[in-house]
């Protein structure tokens, strides 16, 4: 699943603002209300990236058994080393990988022709918007960080960030989002391919910038053409 975080796919606009670059988001525990609101299946990922909805996820069979078993209601309710453990194991096997076999998610080549494929391929998105922008000066970022909770579907945010005295996150145009993740992610580097190599370096943010006065002569004739034509 992959989001766009911009001015215009977020209500609340105020978890965009930054000061200074990369602005991230899982890491920071910061809530985004994506437009569309409970009716988004993007919303309730949201929800289950925060780590109490986890903790409450994981007791739940505490509760349950409350229910089944009243008569052992006070035993399950004094018990918060079990619950404690159960915790635990959800949030350190099975929505995490351990240290010891990270490498083997996937193979160190194979991850590095993924982030060199990454790179690639983000600094070819940023040229065709700095193109269609017109600018001239600055420096561009696409950022594309994703969630560190294994074994579910990858959850990918990704944003074009502008550097400079006032750093902020561009807003992206329908057109521009769609080019964005075709350009990004297909059958050869797909979003699982960069969650394994994510979890195998245990780094869940990757930053690709591109300064816009390096934009070539061809780039800036191709944004002409798509000008004019549309």
């Amino acid at each position: 699943m992959v989001f766009f975080l911009t001015p215009s796919t977020v209500l609340n606009r105020s978890v965009l603002e930054t000061r200074r670059l990369p602005k991230r988001i899982f890491d920071r525990g910061q809530t985004v209300i994506p437009r569309g609101g409970v009716f988004t299946r993007v919303f309730w990922r949201f929800v289950f990236e925060h780590v109490l909805t986890r903790y409450l996820i994981a007791l739940l069979p505490f509760p349950a058994l409350l229910i089944a078993f009243p008569d052992m209601a006070l035993p399950i309710s004094q018990a918060p080393l079990f619950m404690f453990a159960a915790v635990y194991l959800v949030e350190t096997r099975l929505l995490a990988v351990p240290k010891d076999k990270r490498d083997a998610l996937i193979p160190e080549a194979d991850a590095a022709r993924a982030l060199d494929a990454l790179a690639a391929r983000g600094r070819g998105v940023l040229q065709r918007i700095a193109a269609d922008a017109g600018l001239t000066t600055g420096d561009l970022h696409l950022v594309i960080e994703q969630s560190p909770l294994a074994r579910v579907a990858p959850f990918t945010l990704v944003s074009v960030q502008v550097d400079g005295d006032a750093p902020h996150l561009m807003d992206l145009t329908a057109s521009q989002r769609d080019m964005i993740a075709t350009s990004l992610f297909d059958d050869d580097l797909t979003e699982r391919t960069l969650q394994r190599t994510n979890l195998r370096e245990n780094l869940f943010l990757r930053d690709v910038a591109f300064d816009a006065g390096t934009v070539s002569a061809h780039a800036r004739l191709a944004a002409l053409a798509r000008a004019r034509a549309s």
